[in-house]
């Protein structure tokens, strides 16, 4: 269980993030909103310890996230993956290396310094790769791969590490519609298959109710809708995304998920 209590971050006066409280439990998939600016981002990256609370505390499992430091704050960090908008992928490297790199926390610095990776490792990362019809790939630069392929790398990375939790900031904001059902259905298929929670956060409203299962809503830095998608009506959307809601509120829904998840591999081969 993932606990957030009274969790605030400010930057000189202002609150990116003001008293947020909430549990998420085991293999939940959870989807952040809120319009540009609400405190999305910042809220992941604290869960992740990338920023520092001002205020508030983060509990795993009954640990205190919050106080955590030195090899305890970089375990916490490969067990709350981060997959990130800009891929934050070594374009220069290959894409197995790229994937590799999710096992930082659990080999000797000096052995990925020399590119020694364990055999063990080495399968870790092809079989993730393979998984999102990308095995054929792992020789090939990274800079050298389109968005969404760049995205599932990212994804792979995040899933040798295997995490507990996987904290998507905006995953498909820069991916055209094709690929971001790619990645999202990826995301979807590790939370069913392998029971790893989701936090997401999405913009699009369509996308957040057809793939979560609750959603949480963000507005000037406080959390103000928590609840099932089907709770989250037109008027409440609206005002949670102000001026945005337009943009945001698509008048053709995307197609659902649906109950059955896709098999390993078979949306990427689309």
């Amino acid at each position: 269980m993932l606990v957030v209590e009274g969790l605030t971050c400010r930057f000189g006066t202002k609150a990116a993030v003001d008293n947020a409280s909430f549990s998420i439990a085991p293999g939940s998939f959870v989807g952040v909103i809120g319009r540009s600016g609400a405190g999305k981002s910042t809220l992941l990256r604290m869960i992740n310890r990338l920023a520092d609370p001002s205020e508030g505390r983060i509990l795993f499992e009954g640990v205190d996230v919050t106080a955590l430091r030195g090899r305890d704050l970089r375990q916490w960090r490969a067990r709350s993956a981060m997959i990130f908008q800009q891929f934050n992928l070594v374009g220069r490297l290959d894409v197995l290396t790229n994937v590799l790199m999710g096992r930082l926390a659990e080999i000797p610095a000096w052995r990925s310094l020399a590119q020694l990776w364990p055999e063990a490792d080495k399968a870790l990362a092809l079989s993730a790769l393979e998984q999102f019809d990308m095995g054929q790939l792992a020789a090939q630069r990274a800079d050298q791969l389109s968005g969404g392929q760049q995205q599932r790398v990212a994804i792979a990375r995040a899933l040798v590490q295997e995490p507990d939790i996987i904290l998507a900031d905006e995953p498909i904001a820069s991916l055209d519609p094709r690929n971001t059902r790619i990645v999202m259905d990826a995301l979807l298929r590790i939370n069913k298959h392998f029971g790893i929670t989701v936090l997401c956060n999405l913009h699009s409203l369509d996308l957040a109710r057809s793939y979560c299962d609750r959603l949480i809503g963000m507005a000037a830095g406080r959390v103000v809708f928590d609840g099932a998608p089907a709770e989250l009506t037109d008027r409440i959307a609206r005002e949670l995304y102000d001026l945005e809601a337009n943009d945001v509120m698509g008048t053709a829904p995307v197609e659902a998920p649906g109950a059955a998840v896709p098999a390993l591999g078979e949306a990427a081969a689309a």
